[in-house]
């Protein structure tokens, strides 16, 4: 099993530029902590207009983080390709798998924040088209030799040369977000590697699982276990009273990304949250590696034995010495 991060940084709450800078640089320190310790990878996520500092330029944080580092993978979790115009950011995305030394793993999805797509302007319910045709245009920029046009009903660009073309081939491994079955049967056909929820129980993660991997097989392909990455809340608790401050931590945030997860003309999103706190609660014992090391340990093995073997860790305190602990007295009963 490894394993890597997977959130991001905070600015203050309406705070001086100097802490948020500090919020910024712990970071940083974080994830080369991480790195020292032996974590696989960091996945950063993109978010807008929160409310709560949620990181909203994950490529160019994520581009600062590789020249302070040498082997740690960078992935975002995800980039919303309905926002970006799809050659820019194919373009930024190269460039940091050129400084990364081939390190990108670029993970895409089309968005589920309402408040996000009002706040740019841009209808909902064009995400799924948007999203598809960016992917598109993502793919034919990294793989076309020399000159391409594309006449698309969102994006149109006529002979014209992308560059500069990234170290991984055919592209940097791509990432997508996905719970639904033949989302994740069609995912493994295209060769897409598949990120799943943290708010999902191990049994249904592991059902996900399961379906990407017999996708996988049926094509004649190796299933290669490291294409599957689970999110999971990581709240190490080493008494009864830190455990009680991650719950309540936890039920601000969860209630936090329900209220941003609503769309006005129509029910919460799927995404979001149980309503109740004692839902919230329930949620955060079953999916979410909250305890001492012991328990996390017993947490992990119940997700290794539905074959799961690549795992990130969500720290809201985004705290080195709760990596420490892990790289001390978790991570050496999965090597």
């Amino acid at each position: 099993m490894k394993f890597g991060l997977f959130g991001g940084a905070s600015a203050t709450d309406q705070n001086t530029v100097t802490d948020s800078s500090k919020n910024y640089h712990h970071f940083i320190d974080y994830v080369c902590e991480a790195e020292r310790l032996g974590f696989h990878s960091v996945f950063m996520v993109e978010h807008h207009f929160t409310g709560f500092n949620q990181i909203s330029a994950s490529l160019n944080f994520l581009s600062y983080l590789a020249a302070c580092t040498n082997k740690i993978r960078l992935g975002t979790a995800v980039t919303v390709l309905p926002w970006h115009n799809p050659i820019l950011l194919a373009e930024q995305a190269a460039t940091l798998d050129l400084l990364s030394n081939g390190r990108l793993d670029f993970g895409v999805g089309r968005g589920y924040r309402y408040s996000e797509f009002s706040g740019f302007g841009i209808p909902m319910t064009e995400a799924e088209d948007r999203y598809k045709e960016a992917l598109s245009v993502i793919r034919k920029s990294w793989t076309t030799m020399g000159r391409f046009s594309h006449q698309g009903p969102h994006w149109s660009y006529d002979d014209i040369v992308v560059e500069p073309t990234p170290v991984q081939k055919p592209h940097p491994p791509m990432w997508v977000g996905a719970g639904n079955l033949d989302v994740i049967r069609a995912l493994a056909k295209d060769d897409v590697r598949l990120l799943l929820d943290q708010l999902s129980t191990p049994e249904v993660s592991g059902q996900r699982l399961t379906a990407y991997k017999e996708s996988v097989e049926q094509l004649g392909r190796i299933f290669n276990p490291m294409d599957v990455a689970l999110a999971r809340g990581f709240l190490l608790s080493m008494n009864n009273n830190e455990r009680e401050r991650h719950r309540m931590n936890r039920l601000q945030f969860m209630k936090h990304i329900q209220r941003l997860s609503v769309n006005p003309n129509a029910l919460a999103s799927s995404i979001a949250p149980p309503a109740t706190d004692d839902e919230v609660h329930q949620a955060t014992e079953k999916t979410t590696l909250i305890g001492s090391p012991d328990e996390i340990i017993k947490r992990l093995k119940e997700l290794e034995s539905l074959g799961i073997e690549y795992v990130l860790l969500m720290d809201l305190d985004v705290s080195i010495d709760s990596l420490k602990t892990f790289a001390k007295e978790v991570m050496p009963a999965f090597h």
